[in-house]
């Protein structure tokens, strides 16, 4: 092994879970002469290694979960030697060694869950022991020597041992805290000791035969004894002497025989935790609600009803467990649910007929009822019914939580309907205002009485602060700082104390330099300097510099630049980041050094920017295995033909060729698995540039054959003829993994390892300031924080190769350096939840999950679900005033010089006619080339006077694809690849496209047409058929918002469609061929005038006055020939638009990822209905609830609850109209629904 100079600076070393079995000790070890703690926990050993010996400082050695059957070092060579830990072995009393006791310096020994059957010989030698424990073992007798020798001892565990009785100088141990009894016979054992021990903290004698006979009386010696624990024995009654005991705060009595509960224990003031399961109990005392500070009371398995609890029980505010299961309650006290801090209600198999309203008022975590058939919950309150449970994934669709979260306020009247109908809360109120002293009344009406002095004194100094605090604020000020996280960069400690902190810009990111070197700078890095300073007030000031190197790149100059403003924003401060440039450096930065700056030639850091070489791939094997922490587990095998298993997955990463290799009897969630996790190595790692190929066992390419080979010339007979041999063991378990800590001191070094529960590593487990070793077995990665130090890098990448070498590893094995934020897949998948290939098991069901153990209700209420509902609370857009769009509209046309036209006809464009400009047909393409004139930008020299140079003028060109909503996509296909290109060759980056849907128009668009849009059915070049026959052609004139949006839209010819607020336009033919006939524009009662102005326009644009007359009606005034003809007969209609001014539209959609509700334009049409999704519309007298025929159940539900919750925002705020919910699906809408669509038309063909 290649030594790397580290092994005598190694502090600490955790070997825990390798396996060291059968001489696989590693020899490294002995050359750790700095040693002072050593672990060894479950790495099978048998016996002691001898190169213990050579560790003359290790001071704490664990050699726990082993199979230890004896101790052949000599323990006289490890003089430092404090903790020794031997629990879970093997040994037995005639193995262990004597000279084990006679070192000085031992103070902490457990030999637990061991086979003794006597203490060891010798033990009463060390007489510096201060814990001892001998638990789980066989011991019969406790040596009275052993006592008296060590009279120190502050801890003394022998439970689980099989002792009869304990030697009266137990006494002795007068400084003992923890005596632990637990599991002995000890019948002949009066426990008379016990008023000596005075410092006596912890007394568990759990099954010892104790009776009420066998425990003293007098214990009130005993202030500091805080947890008891006496359960599993014969007490009848509570001990007389534990009722004197006031500072206890955990007391175990379950499983006895108590039968009544003595009112002395109000005594226990500082009780947390009292525990009288399994008992006979029938009655609680009324003391018990004095025990104010309690949290946790058991109760199960006794004999109370609903007379045995105490009905103030509810005094107990700070109880979180109430755990009462297999009683005879039949109700429990209202008072018990005022517990504010109560998350833990067990009731289980009781005789439970109801329970208190008030149930609904706590916030339990778990609430056990099972076994009560009889038990009817009472209804929640209607305030309360809001649809949060698991039914609606846990969203809180209560409007006083949604108004929160839109950052809106709870209206007024809904505040004053919610405090009427709370009872409780009223009560308080009354009660405070009761309680009020005059003291408080005095010091109000003084603060007033001072507001309203300094008022008169603002007054009288004149109108000089009235106009500052009226003053608009400038544009600078009233922005407002984003909330950025800059902890990423900095730590929380930075400017907090006077002195320069230096960062260097390593790969994006600021990396701080160590105080050494300050001052020293190298000519291809970039620095950020940062003077933290006191000022003349005695605050801290701090003044910022970024240092630029020669040499540095670009990255280094542009980061250092952005985040030394970073750390100006993470401060605080309100200076200005100084500029200092090599060799040009400004007097104040260089008086921060007090000498010349020191350049060196170089850099120090790396560059974020990729650089272009060749890289080196090493093949790769993997293993394909199911885990249930991770999904997959990949097993690094060796790259051979031999490997090949039909019952698994085999994944081959050959760099630029991946292989997935599928055999005959794998299951089909690893091969789904594999082939994404091969997808994401090519696309994370790889950058797309890597193929990979999958195939079933029998079909392999030659490629993977050659891949497995080293000697591609024997590829013929390395094939194997038939299928590959199980080599797999059937009770393979991947090893586990084993993450390390590496820790730097002053001249030392120490690997610990993370304490991980359940062996599940998860992503939080990295610190960023860290470096980790995660070693497993066959890879061996070393990850590295971003805000981690040189020193700290250096040291892990030298303590990697020592691991690495020091424990028996295979062939194939690997070191991989993992830099954060750019780690391997291979990594991420020894994480539970970091970046899993599939994050949900698809081939697995509800039952399926459920029949494993798992509590699929538990998982479903502790889920997180996000939604955004804050569209439905914000204002309802204004409509634009005529003014204004006059003003937009004459801009924009000013600026236009040319605007030219193209239809699509056949397959080609051409051009349309001058007059047909604005018309537009619903089956046809149109293309408006518009060009724009560009004001030129001003100079930015004041003194430039030349008022006779000309200025260059510029022009952008915009191109409108108009598409109407019955046109085929024929017409979109034949502009992008023929009339754009002719335009891009024209007019280059000028040229912007702008693709558009019928009534989905462009506002500048539509400012060039002084009539607005004019749609009509059909194609502009329509066939005419033999049995043509002209029919009536109806239009509506509306606008939706403001005068910009003004369209007039071909609609079917029916009376109901009429409104008194609207202008018509009825066109009636007098003969089949359509050569004459009469117009008429109906003008509403309520219509506006400047639509009827635009309806006359229109009809002189559209009919040849030779042809067809015009006629002007007033609603009222319609005669009873052509007009009603027309329209199909005279039918009612409506004489109101309300929804014009209160109409809205929402999505209700789960696109993003969550379910969220984003509001339409005013500007809405009948193709803005999405089909995937739900809509809500509100119409100003009812809501609708559309659903598209592709939404699925997830979106019905959440849109109908936000339905709801809109609904009751506006019974709040629009008191005066109230709404009422309806559903309609596509296909069944009425007119109710239709009215507030402009130009509603069929509906079209749902495409598959």
């Amino acid at each position: 092994m290649a030594g790397t100079g580290v092994l005598p600076f190694i502090r600490g070393l955790d070997l825990t879970l390798n396996n060291l079995e059968d001489d696989r000790f590693p020899d490294a070890v002995e050359d750790m002469t700095s040693l002072r703690w050593l672990k060894l926990t479950s790495t099978r050993l048998k016996s002691l290694p001898v190169e213990l010996e050579k560790l003359q400082k290790l001071e704490h050695l664990t050699v726990k979960k082993n199979c230890v059957g004896s101790l052949d070092v000599n323990f006289s060579q490890l003089p430092c030697l404090r903790t020794l830990n031997l629990s879970r072995n093997a040994l037995t009393s005639d193995h262990v060694p004597a000279g084990l006791f006679e070192n000085e310096e031992l103070t902490t020994l457990d030999l637990s869950h061991n086979q003794l059957s006597d203490v060891p010989e010798g033990l009463f030698k060390a007489k510096s022991l201060l814990v001892l424990n001998l638990s789980h073992n066989r011991i019969e007798i406790m040596p009275s020597q052993l006592l008296m020798a060590t009279t120190d001892l502050l801890h003394l565990d022998v439970s689980h041992n099989d002792l009869d009785a304990l030697p009266p100088q137990l006494r002795r141990l007068s400084n003992l805290q923890v005596l632990i009894l637990s599991h002995n016979p000890l019948s002949h054992f009066q426990v008379r000791p016990l008023p000596s021990l005075t410092e006596l903290r912890t007394w568990h004698m759990r099954q010892t035969q104790r009776t009420n006979t066998n425990i003293p009386t007098g214990l009130e010696a005993l202030v500091h004894l805080s947890d008891v624990d006496l359960s599993e024995n014969e007490l009848t009654k509570i001990p007389e002497g534990l009722l004197t005991l006031s500072n206890l705060k955990r007391l175990n009595l379950a499983d006895n025989r108590i039968v009544d509960i003595s009112a002395d224990i109000e005594k226990w003031t500082q009780l947390e935790t009292l525990i009288l399961s399994r008992n006979q109990i029938k009655a609680l005392p009324n003391t018990l609600c004095k025990l104010t500070k309690i949290k946790k009371l058991y109760l199960n398995d006794n004999q109370l009803d609903f007379e045995g609890i105490p009905s103030g029980i509810g005094k107990l505010v700070l109880m979180e467990i109430f755990s009462a299961a297999d009683n005879q309650l039949e109700m429990i006290p209202e008072s018990l649910c005022r517990c504010g801090h109560l998350k833990k209600l067990v009731l289980a198999r009781n005789k439970l007929i109801t329970l208190p309203d008030a149930i609904h008022l706590t916030e339990l975590d778990t609430l056990d009822l099972k076994g009560n058939p009889d038990l009817i919950m009472p209804p929640k309150p209607m305030e309360m019914i809001r649809g949060s449970g698991v039914e609606f994934y846990n969203i809180d669709f209560s409007l006083q939580h949604q108004l929160r979260l839109a950052g809106a306020s709870v209206p007024k009247s809904l505040a004053e309907e919610q405090i009427q109908k709370d009872p409780v809360a009223r009560k308080m109120r009354l009660r405070r205002k009761k309680a009020e002293s005059d003291a408080e009344s005095a010091k109000v009406l003084k603060g007033m009485e001072d507001v309203a002095k300094s008022k008169n004194k603002d007054s009288e100094s004149g109108g000089e602060n009235l106009n500052d605090s009226i003053k608009a604020k400038r544009w600078d000020e009233a922005l407002e700082k984003p909330p950025l996280d800059y902890s990423e960069f900095f730590d929380e400690d930075v400017g907090q104390f006077p002195g320069l902190t230096v960062w260097e810009i390593e790969n994006f990111y600021p990396n701080q330099v160590d105080d050494s070197l300050h001052g020293k700078f190298y000519e291809g890095d970039c620095y950020i300097v940062l003077n933290t300073f006191m000022d003349e007030q005695g605050s801290l000031n701090w003044k910022i510099h970024y240092w630029i190197g020669e040499e540095a790149t670009l990255d280094k100059r542009t980061c250092s630049a952005i985040h030394s403003v970073n750390l100006r924003n993470y401060l605080g401060a309100e200076c200005r980041t100084a500029r200092e440039e090599q060799a040009d450096e400004s007097e104040e930065f260089l008086e921060l050094f007090g000498t010349t700056l020191e350049y060196a030639k170089g850099a120090r850091t790396a560059s974020g920017f990729y650089s272009v070489e060749d890289v080196e791939y090493t093949t790769r094997t993997y293993r394909i295995h199911e885990s249930q922490i991770n999904g997959i587990h990949m097993e690094p095998v060796q790259t051979e033909v031999a490997i090949l298993d039909s019952r698994f997955v085999f994944l081959v990463d050959a760099g630029l060729n991946i292989f997935v290799w599928y055999g005959l009897k794998c299951k089909n969630t690893l091969k789904s698995k594999t082939r994404l996790m091969a997808e994401k190595i090519n696309k994370i790692e790889r950058k797309n540039k890597a193929t990979i190929q999958i195939f079933s066992q029998g079909t392999e390419p030659l490629e993977f054959w050659q891949t497995l080979l080293d000697d591609p010339e024997a590829l013929e007979d390395a094939i194997p003829e038939g299928p590959p041999v199980n080599n797999v063991p059937d009770d393979f378990q991947p090893i586990i993994p084993r993450l390390y800590i590496v820790g730097l001191g002053m001249g030392y070094l120490e690997l610990p390892q993370v304490e991980i529960p359940g062996h599940k590593m998860k992503q939080e487990h990295l610190q960023t300031k860290n470096v980790y070793l995660l070693d497993c077995y066959s890879d061996l990665f070393v990850w590295v924080g971003k805000k981690s130090t040189r020193l700290v890098r250096a040291a892990a990448l030298k303590l990697s190769s020592e691991l690495f070498a020091m424990l028996l590893r295979p062939e194939y094995a690997m070191i991989h350096r993992v830099s954060e934020g750019t780690e391997s897949q291979v990594f991420k998948s020894k994480f539970v939840g970091w970046d899993d290939v599939i994050g949900v098991d698809f081939t697995r069901t509800a039952q399926s999950v459920q029949r494993t153990g798992a509590d699929l209700n538990k998982w479903a209420r502790q889920q997180e679900t996000k939604a955004d509902l804050s569209a439905l609370f914000t204002p309802r857009q204004p409509p634009m005033s005529p003014q204004e769009s006059a003003a937009f509209a004459l801009e924009w046309n000013e600026d236009l010089e040319k605007m030219e036209a193209f239809v699509f006809e056949g397959k080609k464009f051409v051009k349309l006619p001058e007059e047909e400009k604005g018309l537009f047909h619903s089956a046809d393409s149109y293309v408006y080339l518009c060009r724009y004139w560009v004001p030129p930008e001003e100079s930015d020299d004041a003194d430039h006077d030349d008022e006779d140079e000309p200025e260059e003028e510029d022009q952008c060109v915009i191109v409108y694809f108009w598409q109407g909503r019955d046109s085929s996509n024929m017409g979109w296909l034949t502009f992008t690849f023929s009339l754009q290109k002719k335009f891009e060759a024209l007019f280059g980056e000028k040229l912007e496209v702008v693709r558009m849907q019928q009534q989905q128009e462009n506002l500048k668009f539509m400012s060039h047409f002084a009539n607005g849009l004019i749609i009509k059915q059909g194609s502009r070049k329509q066939t005419q058929v033999p049995d043509y026959k002209a029919e009536p052609e109806f239009y509506h004139i509306r606008s939706n918002g403001s005068a910009l949006c003004r369209r007039c839209v071909e609609i079917q010819p029916d009376a109901a469609l009429l409104n008194s607020n609207f202008v018509y336009i009825l066109k009636v033919p007098f003969d089949p061929l359509d050569k004459s006939g009469i117009v008429y524009v109906w003008i509403g009662s309520k219509a506006n005038a400047d639509e009827a102005k635009v309806a006359e326009n229109i009809v002189s644009s559209l009919y040849d006055p030779d042809r067809f007359s015009v006629q002007i009606l007033n609603e009222g005034e319609e005669p009873n020939n052509f007009f009603w003809v027309g329209l199909n007969g005279k039918k009612a209609y409506d004489k109101d638009a309300d929804f014009m001014n209160y109409g809205r539209l929402f999505r209700c959609s789960n696109e993003k990822g969550y379910f969220t509700v984003s509001e339409k334009c005013s500007d809405f049409c009948q193709d803005d209905l999405a089909l995937d999704d739900i809509m809500i519309l509100d119409t100003g007298e009812h809501v609708f609830l559309w659903m598209g025929p592709r939404c699925s159940e997830v979106e019905v539900k959440l849109s109908y609850k936000s339905a709801q919750v809109y609904i009751q925002n506006l019974r709040a705020k629009q008191s005066e109209r109230p709404r009422k919910l309806f559903l309609t699906i596509m296909g069944k809408e009425s007119r109710r629904f239709t009215r507030c669509f402009h130009g509603w038309s069929h509906i079209k063909a749902i495409p598959r």
